[in-house]
C-alpha cells in the first residue's frame, strides 16, 4: 500500500455495541509524516482523538502512539489507546500490544474477559481551588481536586448533580486545555461522571480514558478499596471497570470496530 493510502479503522471504545462509548480513528502508518499532516488528518476526521502508529524502531516497545484532536496533539488519551490495542490485537492476533508515547511513557493494552485492559499511570490528584472553574460549571461542587498537568476533579453530593450540569463550555475553554472531570457516587455503577475538554476542541466527551487514570486513584481512596466500576454519562455513554494496581491505573472494557478502510492522502 502506498504512503498516501493509510490504514484506518473507526472504533467505538469502551463499549459493547456500536454508537456506545467513544469514537476513535486508529491509522497504520510505515513511518512519522510532517506534523501538519498529521494535525489534518485529526481535523478532517473530526472525532474526539485520531490516534497514529509506527512500528517502534526502539526496542521498548510494540508501535509508537501519537494522538491528535481536531485541534491539537495531546499528551495522554485513554479510549484511542485501547482502541488502537484492539485493532492490532485483531490484526495481528497475540494476547497484548505495548505502546511508546512521548509524554506518557509506555502504555498496554491486553486482552481480558471484559474485552481489554489499558494500563494507564494512576494519575496523581490534590485537594486544591479553582474558583474560575466552579463559577463556569453551572453548580457548586463539594471537593475541588487537581493535578498540574491539566486535571481537575469536581467532587458532587449525588449522581443527579452530575447528570444535571450545564456547564459553560464557552468560558471554561478560555481557561486552557485542562479536563473538567465531574463525578459522584453513581446509580447503577459505583461511580459517575462526565468529563469536559473545551480548550482541547472537545465540549463533552463521551468516555475519557485520561480522566479515569485520576478518578482511579481518586475513587479508590475515598472507597477504601481498589476496584470499582465506572459510567461516563455523556450522551453516547461508557463503562469501564477501574482498578488501581499500584502506579497504574487499569481500565477494564471492549471495543467495536464499526468502519474499516483506506485513507486516501492524494
Amino acid at each position: 500500500m502506498s504512503r498516501n493510502a493509510i490504514p484506518y479503522w473507526h472504533v467505538d471504545a469502551f463499549a459493547s455495541k456500536p454508537f456506545e462509548g467513544n469514537q476513535a480513528a486508529v491509522m497504520v502508518l510505515e513511518e512519522w509524516p510532517d506534523d501538519s499532516v498529521l494535525q489534518a488528518i485529526g481535523e478532517e476526521n473530526n472525532f474526539a482523538e485520531t490516534a497514529f502508529v509506527v512500528r517502534d524502531e526502539s526496542g521498548e516497545a510494540d508501535w509508537e502512539l501519537r494522538w491528535f484532536t481536531p485541534t491539537c496533539e495531546i499528551r495522554l488519551c485513554g479510549h484511542a489507546t485501547l482502541a488502537s490495542g484492539h485493532v492490532l490485537l485483531t490484526r495481528d492476533g497475540g494476547d497484548a500490544v505495548r505502546f511508546r508515547t512521548r509524554k506518557a511513557g509506555i502504555l498496554e493494552v491486553s486482552k481480558s474477559e471484559a474485552g481489554y485492559d489499558l494500563a494507564l499511570p494512576a494519575i496523581p490528584i490534590e485537594r486544591g481551588e479553582f474558583a474560575e472553574a466552579v463559577q463556569h460549571l453551572g453548580a457548586q461542587p463539594q471537593e475541588v481536586w487537581l493535578n498540574p498537568d491539566g486535571y481537575g476533579i469536581y467532587l458532587f453530593e449525588k449522581a443527579d448533580d452530575v447528570l444535571r450540569l450545564e456547564p459553560d463550555v464557552r468560558a471554561l475553554g478560555t481557561l486552557g486545555d485542562d479536563q473538567f472531570i465531574c463525578t459522584a457516587p453513581g446509580m447503577d455503577t459505583d461511580v459517575v461522571s462526565r468529563v469536559f475538554v473545551p480548550g482541547g476542541g472537545v465540549d463533552e466527551d463521551s468516555f475519557t480514558g485520561s480522566a479515569h487514570a485520576a478518578l482511579t486513584p481518586f475513587w479508590a481512596a475515598k472507597m477504601g478499596r481498589d476496584s470499582f466500576t465506572a459510567y461516563q454519562a455523556s450522551q453516547r455513554g461508557g463503562h469501564a471497570t477501574c482498578t488501581l494496581a499500584g502506579d497504574r491505573a487499569i481500565l477494564s472494557g471492549d471495543c467495536v470496530t464499526v468502519v474499516e478502510g483506506t485513507f486516501h492522502l492524494a
